[in-house]
């Protein structure tokens, strides 16, 4: 294996959108670096009931309505 080749390894902290913070090795930036999230668990539709949300703000139904059920059914 060649040598010098690979990131360095280290500890980081990255903070939630909510405040929190928790520490976690990355090869970002240097040892002791802040990463701030923007978006994570805890305010993305993804982790927040996942397809159940896209049913629920009605972007299904709109799908739906325009396409049919794309493999077959009618359009309404």
């Amino acid at each position: 294996m060649k040598k010098d080749i690979h990131p360095d390894y280290h500890m980081i902290t990255v903070k939630m959108t909510d405040g929190s913070t928790y520490e976690t090795r990355s090869t970002l930036g240097k040892e002791g670096d802040l990463l701030t999230l923007d978006i994570d668990p805890l305010n993305h539709p993804a982790w927040q009931g996942g397809t159940q949300g896209v049913v629920e703000r009605g972007q299904l139904d709109k799908f739906e309505s325009k396409f049919g059920n794309f493999m077959g059914g009618d359009a309404k």
